[in-house]
């Protein structure tokens, strides 16, 4: 009875070294493979930078995507190639030559596609939920929403930032899983390009019976992106959309860009 197992040996503390030891194998498994994507890290003009961190890219990984979209391993240079532009216009500015002064889009900064405009070569397939279905959808091709609360868009006048009267809105388009509009649809009039375009509905401001959209000007209508389906969103096509309205912040007009003072 007077035998003990462990002796004098401290159990407390070979429990907290135990679980610092656990600690410090989980941060190191976490910040690895955090480094599947954006990994090795690479200098602007595409070659390796000197310093990659203190934890080193994990082991290439191959995951299974859902509904059959196929497979992607991470890291891997295809996968970098597959998201990375190479045609992007713009230009090193003339303040100077070394790293950490801006770019200059290149022709027309609205189309350019770099600065507050810029996009990124997601895949061309539409976003979908947990059951394999399309999560953006035209509110009129469902019967399953309905606005019930604040005021419905559909048939009001679309004014852009410059004043001009562009077309009606002539449908939502809604996140089903989230139940949120995600872009209001345009059906422009023949001065502005025609046809239907959408807009992310967080550049609207709806008000006093009308659709505001301060990010363009009336003649940027007819550029805006256009969906291949007029049923179906996919996520370059979200991307590209998206970029465009952002570029008219900083690109719709020069006095947009010229400095304040």
């Amino acid at each position: 009875m007077e035998a003990t197992f462990f002796g004098n040996f401290d159990l407390a503390s070979l429990s907290i070294w135990l679980f610092w030891i656990f600690f410090a194998l989980l941060i190191y498994y976490l910040q690895t493979e955090n480094m599947r994507e954006g990994y090795p890290l690479e200098n602007e003009d595409g070659t390796a930078a000197p310093n990659q961190g203190p934890f080193p890219v994990p082991d290439a990984k191959t995951f299974k995507l859902m509904h059959g979209r196929g497979e992607v391993t991470v890291p891997s240079i295809e996968n970098e190639n597959a998201h990375r532009r190479t045609d992007l216009a713009m230009e090193r500015s003339s303040f100077g030559t070394s790293n950490g002064y801006p770019y200059d889009p290149v022709g027309d900064p609205m189309a350019a596609g770099v600065g507050s405009g810029a996009w990124v070569p997601r895949r061309d397939v539409p976003e979908l939920d947990g059951h394999g279905h399309a999560k953006i959808v035209p509110m009129g091709q469902t019967e399953t929403f309905r606005v019930s609360a604040g005021r419905d868009p559909r048939g009001m006048p679309v004014v852009a930032g410059d004043g001009a009267v562009v077309g009606t809105i002539s449908d939502m388009w809604v996140d089903a899983p989230e139940q949120l509009i995600r872009y209001l649809e345009i059906e422009l009039d023949g001065d502005h390009g025609g046809g239907k375009r959408l807009v992310p509905m967080t550049f609207c401001r709806i008000w006093g019976g009308k659709v505001k959209i301060n990010s363009i000007y009336g003649k940027h209508f007819a550029a805006v992106p256009m969906t291949k389906s007029g049923t179906q969103i996919t996520l370059l096509e979200e991307e590209k959309i998206s970029a465009y309205y952002g570029g008219g912040i900083l690109y719709a007009a020069q006095d947009r860009l010229d400095p304040l003072l």
